[in-house]
């Protein structure tokens, strides 16, 4: 049971895992709260839902599904509990991305009006959550004061 937990929770007060695990929630909670609330000049969730089924064809639930794991992974992130699964739930979402919207238009972020971002961002927030799902939360995480190894 320890081993588990240490898997799940596990972490040394890292604070560069910090700064990493808070960028990246503030990144998934805005985009999520775009998605699901229509926060920040987003659409909401029932157009999200409809959009991804027109031009993506992802089922509703399934949109609604990622749109949770988007959000909830964010705010998960920034409060450092339960960061691997957060991790390894955000991940999923952004390759799924990258294989529905961004490949086909190459590495590079758009660098005209008009262009189609590559998957450039993606991989770097891929990048952030492999450091968390790897090390952990780190610093100032719930999960640290559930499961600390000890001093980096």
């Amino acid at each position: 049971m320890d081993d588990a937990l240490d898997l799940l929770l596990g972490t040394y007060p890292s604070w560069s895992r910090f700064v990493v695990r808070l960028a990246l929630g503030v990144v998934f909670v805005a985009h999520g709260g775009q998605k699901l609330f229509g926060w920040f000049g987003g659409q909401g969730l029932r157009a999200t839902a409809q959009t991804f089924q027109r031009y993506l064809r992802i089922p509703p639930a399934a949109t609604t599904f990622a749109v949770l794991v988007e959000f909830l992974g964010g705010v998960a992130m920034i409060v450092g509990f339960l960061s691997r699964p957060a991790a390894v739930g955000l991940i999923v979402i952004m390759l799924v991305a990258i294989a529905k919207v961004h490949r086909p238009h190459g590495f590079f972020l758009a660098s005209q009006p008009g262009q189609s971002n590559g998957w450039e961002f993606n991989f770097v927030l891929i990048a952030m959550a492999l450091s968390v799902l790897i090390g952990g939360a780190g610093a100032l995480s719930i999960d640290a004061l559930l499961r600390p190894y000890g001093v980096e």
